[in-house]
Protein backbone atom coordinates (compact mmCIF):
# COMPACT_ATOMS: atom_id res chain seq x y z
CA UNK A 1 0.00 0.00 0.00
CA UNK A 2 1.20 3.66 -1.04
CA UNK A 3 -0.01 6.84 -0.86
CA UNK A 4 1.37 9.50 -3.26
CA UNK A 5 1.85 13.68 -3.13
CA UNK A 6 -0.24 15.41 -5.59
CA UNK A 7 1.81 16.36 -8.41
CA UNK A 8 -0.56 18.05 -10.02
CA UNK A 9 0.52 22.06 -10.94
CA UNK A 10 3.47 21.51 -9.57
CA UNK A 11 5.90 22.59 -11.55
CA UNK A 12 4.88 19.70 -14.44
CA UNK A 13 1.16 20.48 -15.52
CA UNK A 14 1.54 24.21 -14.84
CA UNK A 15 4.19 24.82 -16.39
CA UNK A 16 4.01 22.74 -19.40
CA UNK A 17 0.59 25.07 -19.89
CA UNK A 18 2.71 28.13 -19.79
CA UNK A 19 4.83 27.50 -21.77
CA UNK A 20 2.40 27.01 -24.59
CA UNK A 21 1.71 29.25 -27.11
CA UNK A 22 3.64 32.03 -29.23
CA UNK A 23 6.51 33.02 -27.35
CA UNK A 24 5.41 31.60 -24.12
CA UNK A 25 4.97 35.35 -23.05
CA UNK A 26 1.55 35.95 -22.11
CA UNK A 27 0.77 32.19 -21.33
CA UNK A 28 -1.99 29.57 -22.09
CA UNK A 29 -5.63 31.09 -23.12
CA UNK A 30 -8.32 31.34 -20.19
CA UNK A 31 -10.36 27.68 -20.14
CA UNK A 32 -13.97 28.39 -19.95
CA UNK A 33 -15.62 27.24 -16.72
CA UNK A 34 -12.42 27.49 -14.43
CA UNK A 35 -11.85 30.03 -12.41
CA UNK A 36 -14.84 32.37 -13.31
CA UNK A 37 -18.01 30.85 -11.83
CA UNK A 38 -19.98 33.33 -14.05
CA UNK A 39 -18.54 32.48 -17.30
CA UNK A 40 -18.41 29.29 -16.18
CA UNK A 41 -22.39 29.22 -15.58
CA UNK A 42 -23.24 31.41 -19.09
CA UNK A 43 -20.89 28.44 -20.89
CA UNK A 44 -22.82 25.80 -19.17
CA UNK A 45 -26.43 26.92 -19.95
CA UNK A 46 -25.51 27.69 -23.92
CA UNK A 47 -23.89 23.80 -24.10
CA UNK A 48 -26.81 22.62 -22.53
CA UNK A 49 -29.65 24.18 -24.43
CA UNK A 50 -27.28 23.13 -28.04
CA UNK A 51 -28.51 19.73 -26.83
CA UNK A 52 -32.15 20.50 -26.96
CA UNK A 53 -33.94 19.60 -30.44
CA UNK A 54 -36.76 21.97 -30.27
CA UNK A 55 -39.32 19.60 -31.27
CA UNK A 56 -38.34 17.44 -28.75
CA UNK A 57 -40.10 20.03 -26.29
CA UNK A 58 -42.77 20.93 -28.21
CA UNK A 59 -41.32 23.81 -30.56
CA UNK A 60 -41.18 23.88 -34.22
CA UNK A 61 -38.05 23.87 -35.58
CA UNK A 62 -38.91 27.16 -37.73
CA UNK A 63 -37.67 26.16 -40.88
CA UNK A 64 -33.43 26.93 -41.14
CA UNK A 65 -31.94 27.89 -37.56
CA UNK A 66 -28.38 29.59 -37.23
CA UNK A 67 -27.82 27.59 -33.73
CA UNK A 68 -27.79 24.46 -32.96
CA UNK A 69 -30.74 23.14 -30.53
CA UNK A 70 -32.68 25.99 -28.34
CA UNK A 71 -32.65 29.87 -29.23
CA UNK A 72 -31.96 31.79 -26.12
CA UNK A 73 -35.65 33.16 -26.41
CA UNK A 74 -37.04 29.43 -26.55
CA UNK A 75 -35.03 28.60 -23.44
CA UNK A 76 -36.44 31.60 -21.33
CA UNK A 77 -40.42 30.80 -23.05
CA UNK A 78 -40.06 27.22 -21.86
CA UNK A 79 -38.60 28.16 -18.32
CA UNK A 80 -40.91 30.93 -17.51
CA UNK A 81 -38.59 33.98 -17.34
CA UNK A 82 -37.92 36.95 -19.26
CA UNK A 83 -35.91 36.94 -22.32
CA UNK A 84 -33.28 39.90 -21.59
CA UNK A 85 -32.87 38.11 -17.69
CA UNK A 86 -31.75 35.11 -19.50
CA UNK A 87 -29.39 36.40 -21.97
CA UNK A 88 -28.14 38.30 -18.86
CA UNK A 89 -27.75 35.02 -17.08
CA UNK A 90 -25.63 33.66 -19.78
CA UNK A 91 -23.45 36.78 -20.26
CA UNK A 92 -22.77 36.58 -16.81
CA UNK A 93 -24.15 40.20 -16.01
CA UNK A 94 -26.94 38.36 -13.68
CA UNK A 95 -25.67 37.07 -10.02
CA UNK A 96 -27.76 34.72 -8.27
CA UNK A 97 -30.75 33.35 -9.57
CA UNK A 98 -33.45 31.98 -7.31
CA UNK A 99 -33.92 28.46 -6.52
CA UNK A 100 -37.03 28.71 -8.36
CA UNK A 101 -35.40 29.80 -11.46
CA UNK A 102 -32.93 27.22 -11.69
CA UNK A 103 -35.79 24.35 -11.29
CA UNK A 104 -37.20 25.86 -13.85
CA UNK A 105 -33.84 26.23 -16.25
CA UNK A 106 -33.11 22.56 -14.59
CA UNK A 107 -36.44 21.34 -16.05
CA UNK A 108 -36.52 22.90 -19.29
CA UNK A 109 -32.68 21.63 -20.38
CA UNK A 110 -33.85 18.25 -18.87
CA UNK A 111 -30.96 18.02 -16.87
CA UNK A 112 -30.16 15.02 -14.61
CA UNK A 113 -29.46 14.86 -11.16
CA UNK A 114 -25.26 15.57 -11.62
CA UNK A 115 -26.17 18.32 -14.33
CA UNK A 116 -28.68 20.04 -12.02
CA UNK A 117 -26.52 20.02 -9.00
CA UNK A 118 -23.71 21.43 -10.61
CA UNK A 119 -26.15 24.23 -12.09
CA UNK A 120 -26.64 25.14 -8.33
CA UNK A 121 -22.70 25.07 -7.87
CA UNK A 122 -22.21 27.36 -10.59
CA UNK A 123 -24.90 29.83 -9.56
CA UNK A 124 -23.96 29.75 -5.84
CA UNK A 125 -20.26 30.06 -5.81
CA UNK A 126 -18.23 29.11 -3.02
CA UNK A 127 -15.07 31.16 -2.81
CA UNK A 128 -11.49 29.84 -1.02
CA UNK A 129 -9.59 26.47 -1.61
CA UNK A 130 -10.69 23.20 -1.42
CA UNK A 131 -10.35 20.90 1.90
CA UNK A 132 -7.56 18.92 1.93
CA UNK A 133 -8.87 14.80 1.50
CA UNK A 134 -6.01 12.81 3.38
CA UNK A 135 -5.14 9.33 3.33
CA UNK A 136 -5.83 8.09 6.76
CA UNK A 137 -4.53 4.73 7.92
CA UNK A 138 -8.03 3.35 8.03
CA UNK A 139 -8.93 4.14 4.57
CA UNK A 140 -5.74 2.35 3.97
CA UNK A 141 -6.48 -0.69 6.01
CA UNK A 142 -9.91 -0.70 4.25
CA UNK A 143 -7.80 -0.86 0.56
CA UNK A 144 -6.31 -3.86 2.01
CA UNK A 145 -9.03 -5.82 3.62
CA UNK A 146 -10.56 -5.21 -0.08
CA UNK A 147 -8.15 -7.61 -1.59
CA UNK A 148 -8.92 -9.98 -3.88
CA UNK A 149 -10.76 -6.89 -5.15
CA UNK A 150 -8.75 -4.26 -6.98
CA UNK A 151 -9.84 -0.72 -5.51
CA UNK A 152 -7.60 2.60 -5.70
CA UNK A 153 -8.87 6.08 -4.10
CA UNK A 154 -8.53 9.58 -6.09
CA UNK A 155 -9.11 13.02 -4.89
CA UNK A 156 -11.01 15.72 -6.75
CA UNK A 157 -8.27 16.38 -9.41
CA UNK A 158 -8.41 12.55 -10.41
CA UNK A 159 -4.78 12.39 -8.51
CA UNK A 160 -4.64 8.47 -7.87
CA UNK A 161 -3.63 8.84 -3.95
CA UNK A 162 -3.72 5.44 -2.63
CA UNK A 163 -4.13 1.79 -3.67
CA UNK A 164 -4.16 -1.99 -3.14
CA UNK A 165 -2.06 -3.87 -5.14
CA UNK A 166 -4.55 -5.64 -7.52
CA UNK A 167 -6.00 -1.94 -7.73
CA UNK A 168 -2.70 -0.10 -8.83
CA UNK A 169 -1.69 -3.21 -11.45
CA UNK A 170 -5.53 -2.97 -12.95
CA UNK A 171 -5.42 0.97 -14.37
CA UNK A 172 -2.00 0.45 -15.97
CA UNK A 173 0.67 0.29 -12.92
CA UNK A 174 0.00 3.11 -10.54
CA UNK A 175 1.71 2.04 -8.40
CA UNK A 176 5.05 2.97 -10.25
CA UNK A 177 5.48 6.73 -11.32
CA UNK A 178 7.80 5.56 -14.24
CA UNK A 179 5.10 3.22 -15.88
CA UNK A 180 2.20 5.61 -16.20
CA UNK A 181 1.17 9.29 -14.40
CA UNK A 182 -0.83 9.27 -11.31
CA UNK A 183 -3.38 11.31 -12.21
CA UNK A 184 -6.07 9.85 -14.18
CA UNK A 185 -7.41 12.36 -16.64
CA UNK A 186 -3.45 13.25 -17.71
CA UNK A 187 -2.66 9.62 -18.44
CA UNK A 188 -5.65 9.28 -20.39
CA UNK A 189 -5.15 11.92 -22.65
CA UNK A 190 -1.58 12.27 -22.98
CA UNK A 191 -0.91 8.46 -22.48
CA UNK A 192 -1.45 6.59 -25.81
CA UNK A 193 -0.68 3.02 -23.12
CA UNK A 194 -4.22 4.35 -21.72
CA UNK A 195 -6.20 3.10 -25.02
CA UNK A 196 -4.68 -0.22 -24.83
CA UNK A 197 -5.87 -0.19 -20.77
CA UNK A 198 -9.13 1.27 -21.22
CA UNK A 199 -11.13 -0.35 -24.69
CA UNK A 200 -13.67 1.62 -23.90
CA UNK A 201 -11.20 4.99 -23.79
CA UNK A 202 -13.78 7.73 -24.78
CA UNK A 203 -16.03 6.35 -22.39
CA UNK A 204 -13.46 6.81 -20.00
CA UNK A 205 -12.19 10.22 -20.69
CA UNK A 206 -16.01 11.39 -21.01
CA UNK A 207 -15.86 10.63 -17.59
CA UNK A 208 -12.93 12.53 -16.42
CA UNK A 209 -13.46 15.55 -18.30
CA UNK A 210 -17.32 15.61 -16.66
CA UNK A 211 -15.55 14.89 -13.09
CA UNK A 212 -13.05 17.81 -13.56
CA UNK A 213 -16.22 20.34 -14.59
CA UNK A 214 -17.65 19.14 -11.52
CA UNK A 215 -14.74 19.91 -9.10
CA UNK A 216 -13.87 23.36 -10.91
CA UNK A 217 -17.31 24.26 -10.43
CA UNK A 218 -17.22 23.52 -6.88
CA UNK A 219 -13.66 24.81 -6.11
CA UNK A 220 -13.08 27.74 -8.04
CA UNK A 221 -10.14 28.92 -6.27
CA UNK A 222 -7.98 25.68 -6.95
CA UNK A 223 -4.85 26.44 -8.82
CA UNK A 224 -3.63 23.34 -9.23
CA UNK A 225 -7.09 22.17 -10.58
CA UNK A 226 -7.07 25.35 -13.09
CA UNK A 227 -3.59 24.69 -14.24
CA UNK A 228 -4.84 20.74 -14.98
CA UNK A 229 -7.23 21.68 -17.23
CA UNK A 230 -5.61 24.41 -18.85
CA UNK A 231 -2.82 22.03 -19.48
CA UNK A 232 -5.20 19.12 -20.77
CA UNK A 233 -6.71 21.70 -22.63
CA UNK A 234 -3.17 23.16 -24.30
CA UNK A 235 -1.73 19.77 -25.13
CA UNK A 236 -4.83 17.68 -25.73
CA UNK A 237 -7.23 18.10 -29.04
CA UNK A 238 -9.55 15.48 -27.57
CA UNK A 239 -9.70 17.53 -24.00
CA UNK A 240 -10.86 20.54 -25.69
CA UNK A 241 -13.61 19.19 -27.41
CA UNK A 242 -15.10 16.93 -24.49
CA UNK A 243 -14.66 20.33 -22.48
CA UNK A 244 -16.33 22.35 -24.63
CA UNK A 245 -19.48 20.17 -24.29
CA UNK A 246 -20.08 21.02 -20.95
CA UNK A 247 -20.05 17.39 -20.06
CA UNK A 248 -21.05 16.71 -16.34
CA UNK A 249 -20.74 13.59 -14.67
CA UNK A 250 -20.40 11.96 -11.11
CA UNK A 251 -19.14 8.49 -10.35
CA UNK A 252 -21.25 6.38 -9.88
CA UNK A 253 -21.94 2.35 -10.31
CA UNK A 254 -21.59 0.16 -13.64
CA UNK A 255 -19.69 -2.25 -15.17
CA UNK A 256 -15.89 -1.10 -17.32
CA UNK A 257 -13.37 -3.28 -19.37
CA UNK A 258 -10.18 -3.20 -18.56
CA UNK A 259 -7.07 -4.90 -20.76
CA UNK A 260 -3.90 -6.25 -19.12
CA UNK A 261 -0.99 -7.15 -20.65
CA UNK A 262 -0.80 -10.52 -19.13
CA UNK A 263 -4.74 -11.18 -17.58
CA UNK A 264 -6.10 -10.28 -20.85
CA UNK A 265 -9.64 -8.37 -21.35
CA UNK A 266 -11.66 -8.10 -18.21
CA UNK A 267 -15.10 -7.04 -17.84
CA UNK A 268 -15.61 -5.69 -14.44
CA UNK A 269 -18.67 -4.19 -11.97
CA UNK A 270 -17.23 -1.20 -10.29
CA UNK A 271 -18.62 0.88 -7.38
CA UNK A 272 -17.50 4.21 -6.32
CA UNK A 273 -17.35 5.18 -2.77
CA UNK A 274 -17.43 8.93 -1.49
CA UNK A 275 -15.16 9.62 1.35
CA UNK A 276 -16.10 13.53 2.01
CA UNK A 277 -13.29 15.60 3.40
CA UNK A 278 -15.52 17.43 5.16
CA UNK A 279 -19.39 17.44 5.12
CA UNK A 280 -20.82 18.48 1.82
CA UNK A 281 -17.60 18.78 0.32
CA UNK A 282 -16.00 16.42 -2.14
CA UNK A 283 -13.09 13.96 -0.77
CA UNK A 284 -11.67 10.99 -1.99
CA UNK A 285 -13.49 8.40 -4.21
CA UNK A 286 -12.79 4.98 -3.68
CA UNK A 287 -13.21 2.87 -6.92
CA UNK A 288 -13.49 -1.22 -6.50
CA UNK A 289 -14.25 -3.69 -8.95
CA UNK A 290 -15.39 -7.05 -8.92
CA UNK A 291 -17.14 -9.63 -10.70
CA UNK A 292 -19.64 -12.55 -10.07
CA UNK A 293 -18.41 -15.74 -9.06
CA UNK A 294 -18.08 -18.02 -11.55
CA UNK A 295 -18.01 -15.38 -14.26
CA UNK A 296 -15.27 -14.47 -17.09
CA UNK A 297 -14.39 -11.81 -15.31
CA UNK A 298 -14.42 -13.62 -11.98
CA UNK A 299 -11.53 -15.87 -14.24
CA UNK A 300 -9.89 -12.70 -14.90
CA UNK A 301 -9.17 -11.03 -11.44
CA UNK A 302 -7.43 -14.66 -10.59
CA UNK A 303 -5.29 -14.07 -13.67
CA UNK A 304 -4.83 -10.82 -12.20
CA UNK A 305 -4.13 -11.68 -8.86
CA UNK A 306 -1.26 -14.37 -9.97
CA UNK A 307 0.58 -11.40 -11.54
CA UNK A 308 0.71 -9.19 -8.46
CA UNK A 309 1.44 -12.45 -6.30
CA UNK A 310 4.65 -13.27 -8.96
CA UNK A 311 5.69 -9.30 -8.93
CA UNK A 312 5.99 -9.72 -4.80
CA UNK A 313 7.72 -12.81 -4.99
CA UNK A 314 10.42 -11.18 -7.37
CA UNK A 315 10.74 -8.06 -5.32
CA UNK A 316 11.18 -10.66 -2.18
CA UNK A 317 14.10 -12.18 -3.89
CA UNK A 318 15.22 -9.25 -5.03
CA UNK A 319 15.42 -7.75 -1.03
CA UNK A 320 16.92 -10.85 0.12
CA UNK A 321 19.64 -10.85 -2.64
CA UNK A 322 20.53 -7.54 -1.94
CA UNK A 323 20.22 -7.95 2.20
CA UNK A 324 23.36 -11.00 1.39
CA UNK A 325 25.14 -9.15 -0.97
CA UNK A 326 25.42 -6.35 1.59
CA UNK A 327 25.95 -8.34 4.60
CA UNK A 328 29.21 -9.46 2.55
CA UNK A 329 30.45 -6.05 2.42
CA UNK A 330 31.27 -4.92 6.12
CA UNK A 331 30.47 -1.34 7.10
CA UNK A 332 27.38 -0.67 4.77
CA UNK A 333 23.66 -0.93 6.12
CA UNK A 334 21.30 -3.75 5.21
CA UNK A 335 18.06 -2.86 3.32
CA UNK A 336 15.03 -3.43 5.76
Amino acid sequence: MDVVENRIGTGSATGAAQGSGSGGATGPEPVEGVGDTRRALGGFLRARRARVAPEHVGLTGGGRRRVRGLRREELAQLAGISVDYYVRLEQGRATQPSPEVLDALARALGLDAAERGHLVTLATPRRGSAPTARVSRPLLRVLDAMDPLPAFATDHRLDVVAWNDLGAELIGGAADPDRRDRNQARYLFLDPASRVVHPDWRERATEAVGQLRVSAGRYPDDAELAGLITDLSTRSGEFRRIWASGEVLMCGAGRKRLRHPVAGLLTLDFEALNVPAAPGELGLVVHVFSAEEGSEGAAGLARLAEVVRDVVVRDVDVRDTAGRNMEERPGLPVPS
